[in-house]
């Protein structure tokens, strides 16, 4: 009856949309384009929509994962325009870990309730596939329950290459090293055109595809991300949503959606000439939030915000807003930091717990495939 009353007060065509997404309906790039336009009461009716769609499939839970990020290097080629975690290998601040190294700070891990590992780095030309494996058999010489969750598809694709081999058979013996699942990322925005602004240098976007799809018809899930407040358009936004529902139509591999804004305090984009970054103010953040939890609704169900860009505040509000999961602890944040994000690299799991608290929510820990693991 309270959605009903919200819905009434939309113009007509907001109302169908609305009440299609209520329905179980699939949303067109259309209607979900006319939805990220929306303003003052449309954008209320979207918000309770978002709130109701998420309540029905995950009632009041929010979940999130004990973590730990480990960045290896940040030494790449690739000079993608957005980034300042990267440097070349002669740069006095670049770093290559050793695995002694990694394997300590898996040791710190041991009598934590950490379930996961996330282990992604630069295209560093100087490290061998030897060099990768090894890291793997380190993390579950140590721990074999820790789920390793690594390995961008862009850092696939240049493992292939290391090895002269196919993208199945590299994913293939990585599996059998211990990779249990696969960032999204490097995905960016999934229009070539943008990415030959930002990231000329990286994988296209069928090359993005191909490499996602190959991981899940090998049993290696996926989550799938955007970065998006840079240069793409809101019609870019949805049509890189489009692609992730495609491709979960076809796989059902994908665990999770992670919107990540664009942060451009320090970067090279911000300085392009002709080319001012369409940064985002919160309610841009809020709204491509709740579409994403219609456009993908009845296909991937977790909606994740990212605190660690968002900020803390902003990522509770979200917790209203369509999410349903907080990410993680994540221990040790590099990337978002070298770019300018002030939020921190680390939130105790007790912080996290009282956020989602004071957001209405009951907290839940979970595990990288939303396993339920302990409530709260």
């Amino acid at each position: 009856m309270i959605i009903e009353q919200y819905l009434d007060n939309t113009i007509p065509e907001i109302r169908r949309i609305l009440k299609h997404a209520l329905d179980s309906e699939e949303l067109t790039v259309e209607e979900g384009l006319k939805l990220l336009k929306v303003t003052g009461r449309n954008f209320i009716a979207l918000q309770n929509v978002a709130n109701q769609i998420c309540f029905e499939k995950k009632k009041d839970i929010v979940t999130f994962i004990i973590n730990r990020n480990i960045n290896f290097t940040n030494i790449c080629y690739k000079k993608c325009k957005f980034c300042c975690f990267s440097h070349s290998n002669t740069h006095k601040d670049s770093f290559t870990l050793s695995i002694e190294e990694i394997r300590n700070k898996i040791i710190e891990l041991n009598n934590t309730e950490c379930s996961e590992v996330c282990i992604q780095g630069g295209i560093n030309p100087d490290l061998s596939i030897e060099y990768y494996i090894d890291i793997l058999r380190a993390v579950k010489d140590i721990n074999s329950n820790l789920h390793i969750h690594a390995f961008s598809p862009q850092e696939i694709y240049h493992l292939s290459d290391l090895c002269e081999d196919s993208i199945e058979n590299t994913l293939k013996m990585l599996k059998r090293a211990g990779l249990d699942s696969i960032p999204g990322t490097a995905a960016e925005i999934l229009n070539d055109n943008i990415r030959q602004i930002i990231c000329p240098n990286k994988i296209n976007t069928l090359k993005w595809i191909e490499i996602i799809t190959i991981a899940h018809n090998l049993d290696i899930p996926t989550t799938s991300t955007m970065m998006y407040g840079h240069v793409e358009k809101l019609r870019d936004r949805i049509e890189h949503l489009d692609i992730i529902r495609n491709i979960q139509k076809r796989t059902w591999g994908i665990t999770e959606f992670i919107p990540l804004p664009f942060i451009g305090k320090n970067t090279i984009l911000t300085k392009l000439n002709g080319y001012l970054p369409n940064h985002c103010h919160g309610m841009d953040d809020i709204k491509l939030l709740c579409v994403a939890r219609l456009f993908l609704n009845n296909y991937i169900d977790n909606i994740q915000c990212s605190w660690v860009k968002l900020g803390q505040k902003l990522a509770q509000i979200s917790l209203n807003y369509g999410v349903n999961d907080f990410s993680g602890t994540l221990m040790e944040e590099n990337i978002s930091k070298s770019a300018g994000t002030i939020y921190g690299e680390y939130l105790h799991q007790n912080q996290i717990i009282e956020i989602i608290k004071s957001a209405g929510k009951r907290p839940a820990r979970r595990d990288t495939l939303y396993n339920i693991k302990e409530f709260y």
